[in-house]
C-alpha cells in the first residue's frame, strides 16, 4: 500500500477478516487439506503446508482444528480434489484486482467470480491483464513498538530485502513491514521469531508496484467488491492496487 494509508489498508483487511472468522477458518482448513493431500502431512518437508498452517495460526484458528485439517488431507484417499486458479480483472475506478481461488469445481467458481465483478462495478479480464502490476513477495508484520535496532538486526542479517518503518497514528504504533523474496520468506521469519520478536502476521502475498488513487466513492465500491469476493468459499485471497483514501477507512472504522 502507498504512503500513509499502507498499514491502514492492511489493518482494514484484517479487521474485515476478524468479522468473518468462521469463514476464514474454513478457507484455512481448505488450504491445509489441499496442501497435505498434495505433499503429505509433515510441514517440515511440505513448505506449502507450513505456510497454510502459519496463516491459520495468525487467524487464531484452534490447534485441534488445524490438526484435523492436516489429518483429513494427509489421510484422504479419493477425496475432493482442489485446484488453484487465479483470476484477474478490473474494479471500480479501473483498479487492478487479482483473485486467488482454491476450488473443487472450476465450472462453479468461474461464473461466480465473473458475476461478482459485474455486480459490483468491475469486469473480469483475461489471464495476465493485471498480474504484471504485482510482485509476489514474503511480507512479515511486526508491532511498531518493537525497537528499530532489534528489528533491523534480525531482519537484515537473515536476508530480508527491505524493512519499512511503522507509520503510527493516534493510539496506534503501526507496524514494521519486512519484505522478502518468496524463497527467503521462511528463513527470515524463523530468524525474527528466534530473536524473540513477535510476528503479528506473515504471508506470501502479491504486492502492487504502483498504487491507483481512487475517489472516496470508488473506494467504497472497491471494498464492496473485495468483501463480496471474499464471501465466496472458493476464494482464498483478493489483491488490489487501490489506494483507499484515509477518510473512507476512518468512516469504516
Amino acid at each position: 500500500m502507498a504512503g500513509h494509508s499502507k498499514w491502514a489498508n492492511i489493518k482494514h483487511r484484517k479487521a474485515a477478516v476478524d468479522k468473518k472468522r468462521g469463514k476464514i477458518w474454513s478457507k484455512c482448513s481448505r488450504a491445509i487439506i489441499a496442501a497435505a493431500r498434495t505433499g503429505g502431512g509433515d510441514p517440515t518437508s511440505n513448505l506449502a503446508l507450513r505456510y497454510a498452517i502459519d496463516e491459520a495460526k495468525y487467524a487464531n484458528m484452534p490447534k485441534d482444528t488445524i490438526q484435523r485439517a492436516i489429518d483429513k488431507g494427509a489421510g484422504a484417499a479419493g477425496g475432493d480434489s482442489f485446484e488453484t486458479i487465479t483470476y484477474e480483472g478490473y474494479g471500480p475506478g479501473g483498479v487492478a484486482v487479482i483473485v486467488d481461488a482454491l476450488t473443487d469445481n472450476r465450472a462453479r467458481t468461474a461464473p461466480d467470480v465473473r458475476s461478482t465483478f459485474a455486480k459490483y462495478g468491475g469486469n473480469l479480464g483475461p489471464s495476465g491483464c493485471v498480474s504484471y502490476m504485482f510482485e509476489t513477495r514474503g511480507r512479515i508484520m511486526i508491532p511498531g513498538a518493537i525497537p528499530e535496532e532489534k528489528v533491523m538486526e534480525a531482519a537484515l542479517e537473515a536476508g530480508a530485502d527491505d524493512v519499512e518503518s511503522p507509520e503510527p497514528g493516534e493510539d496506534d504504533p503501526g507496524m514494521w513491514t519486512i519484505l522478502t523474496t518468496p524463497q527467503d520468506f521462511a528463513t527470515v521469519k524463523d530468524a525474527i521469531e528466534a530473536a524473540g520478536i513477535e510476528v503479528a502476521d506473515a504471508e506470501i502475498t502479491k504486492i502492487p508496484g504502483n498504487m491507483a488513487a481512487v475517489s472516496a466513492d470508488d473506494a467504497r465500491k472497491v471494498l464492496n467488491l473485495v468483501d463480496a469476493l471474499e464471501d465466496n468459499d472458493d476464494i482464498q485471497k483478493v489483491y488490489t492496487n487501490a489506494d483507499i483514501p484515509a477518510e473512507v477507512l476512518a468512516e469504516l472504522g
